[in-house]
């Protein structure tokens, strides 16, 4: 049966490739209630105004149900699915260790490990006129980064890979084979929970500086992380901080390709790339939708009012690209200096790991302009991940003319 609505057809796998045709109609209604019940919102400012809004939940266990109905997962473990004051204290507790105001280097120190790891991916494909940037560069890159930060033993990396696609595969409205995408994600997640509790019970033992050891030990005004809190915070981390960043450096790369031009800008421009993130952020997200918002109460917004205990899915990429709010906002301008996207989100979810996102995916590209030689697409559009969520190619083959050093 063909999609009969307009988000229907953007959660369609045949418009994958390009949503975001198909975004200026949906924001002719910038909240709109679906068949299902669901309000999408596509309006810059009616989302970021519902993001801030504290009759906003995260919570699903606030949405409203018909009797035998069962409590729908938001597929993403931790406090982002919770509300305050829980989602507070656990994000307090988290963040102590990740970034300021206690651990304001945190993130920067790691730039000369980053760059080493994503110099040696590269010197791995160097003697081939073929590379997949996903597999080669943008999905080892983050994971071997998060597993440091973590402290997992560099030997159990690769099993980190299998959890976090079962679990990113879940995530978003609308996916085909839910019943066991969700499946498959329940088990990973499990599997993941489990095996870092473990490491944390052994790294009690013997602490060292990684993040893991300072979830475990720390007890401040906000208490300690319980056991399970801290084995769901390590999840949380891995899932939202490794798959968001794979689409965001191969999302990235793939614009890069289609305007050759400023490859050879950010060889020349070296801080362009800052710049640059920040648009590839706006115009090609790596998360297209947040679909794990209730309302606890009746809200009025631009003519609708959204019932209590209904569900909200926010279009984060529609809303980056709405003309209202951004001039020309179908084209890709690396060095735009007014730049307020929702590619992070905002109000009190705001993307917990921006700044090593950030980062990683300025050195990634960075590095991959300055070091392969006429690199060239084999495909276009590429093959992509089956979540319109978190969109992202599954593959992206480039020919080369060889590595420089």
């Amino acid at each position: 049966m063909a999609p009969s609505s307009v988000f229907e057809q953007i959660l369609d796998f045949s418009n994958r490739a390009d949503p975001y045709s198909l975004y200026p109609e949906l924001r002719r209604t910038p909240v709109a209630r679906q068949e299902d019940g669901t309000y999408l919102v596509s309006g810059y400012k009616e989302i970021v105004a519902l993001l801030h809004d504290p009759r906003i939940s995260s919570d699903r266990r606030n949405l409203a149900r018909t009797p035998g109905s069962e409590e729908e997962s938001t597929g993403l473990p931790g406090f982002i699915s919770t509300d305050p004051p829980l989602h507070d204290r656990l994000r307090r507790l988290a963040m102590r260790h990740f970034g300021p105001p206690h651990s304001p280097h945190r993130i920067e120190n790691l730039r000369p490990e980053l760059v080493l790891i994503v110099r040696n991916l590269i010197d791995g494909v160097a003697d081939r006129t073929r590379i997949d940037i996903v597999d080669d560069i943008a999905y080892p890159f983050p994971v071997t980064v998060i597993c440091r930060l973590l402290g997992v033993p560099r030997e159990d990396e690769s099993r980190f890979h299998v959890w976090a696609d079962a679990i990113a595969e879940s995530i978003g409205p609308g996916e085909a084979d839910r019943a066991e995408r969700e499946r498959r994600r329940t088990d990973a997640q499990r599997e993941l929970e489990q095996y870092l509790g473990g490491l944390a019970e052994e790294r009690r033992k013997n602490l060292g500086d990684d993040l893991l050891s300072g979830l475990i030990s720390y007890e401040g005004p906000d208490g300690a992380m319980s056991p399970a809190d801290v084995a769901v915070t390590g999840s949380l981390l891995l899932v939202a901080g490794h798959e968001t960043t794979v689409n965001l450096i191969t999302n990235g790369m793939l614009t890069l390709l289609r305007h050759p031009e400023l490859i050879h800008r950010l060889r020349d421009e070296p801080d362009l790339v800052i710049y640059t993130v920040e648009e590839l952020l706006r115009y090609e997200p790596p998360v297209q939708f947040i679909s794990s918002r209730v309302a606890l109460e009746d809200i009025d917004i631009a003519g609708t009012t959204i019932p209590k205990g209904a569900p909200i899915a926010l279009a984060l990429a529609a809303g980056s690209r709405d003309p209202e709010h951004v001039p020309e906002p179908d084209r890709f301008i690396p060095d735009r200096r007014y730049n307020e996207h929702l590619g992070f989100g905002a109000g009190i979810h705001y993307c917990f790991g921006a700044p090593l996102a950030r980062l990683e995916a300025q050195i990634a590209l960075s590095e991959l302009a300055r070091r392969l030689r006429n690199p060239r697409l084999v495909a276009d559009p590429p093959p992509y991940r089956p979540s319109a969520g978190l969109r992202g190619p599954r593959h992206l083959l480039v020919d080369v003319d060889g590595v420089a050093d």
